[in-house]
């Protein structure tokens, strides 16, 4: 499911959106969490580079969180998937110049704030490959495409 990517010395960059991180969790849907799983298998092994957007990490622990309130997993457990997560990839904290190319996107492309947000620091992050089920697959948002895992 990963793919591989080199071109002419160019270098490309992955990373995942939270739906996939919380698929890849999830019991309840037991054909996209082995879809998850198998990517991000394949992305932890494979090159280019995948990083973790820190808003996709904030964004999985608000899931973490919900499922513990609602008993589907104890405090350890929630804690437990959140480090091992963490663990998959580099974490991208964004600067302050993320905000410049939001309001570019949004503005552009008529997004949604959230994914604004999040096109916009994986942008600045140098991600070329965003693997989301949230956002439309094919489009190519100056540089990044998005590819859906489920489809």
């Amino acid at each position: 499911m990963a793919a591989a990517y080199a071109t002419r010395g160019m270098s490309y960059m992955n990373a995942v959106d939270t739906n996939v991180f919380v698929y890849s969790l999830d019991a309840h849907e037991p054909v996209k969490q082995a879809k998850a799983k198998l990517l991000l298998a394949g992305l932890v092994a494979a090159r280019p580079a995948t990083v973790l957007p820190w808003q996709v990490a904030g964004e999985l622990l608000n899931w973490l969180r919900k499922w513990e309130a609602q008993g589907r997993v104890s405090t350890d457990d929630a804690e437990a998937h959140f480090r091992d997560v963490l663990s998959m990839f580099p974490l991208a904290i964004p600067g302050a110049s993320v905000f410049a190319t939001y309001f570019a996107l949004r503005k552009r492309f008529s997004l949604s704030h959230w994914d604004s947000m999040l096109l916009a620091a994986c942008k600045e992050a140098g991600v070329t490959t965003l693997y989301s089920e949230d956002m439309a697959a094919g489009t190519d948002y100056d540089g990044l495409t998005i590819v859906n895992p489920f489809a």
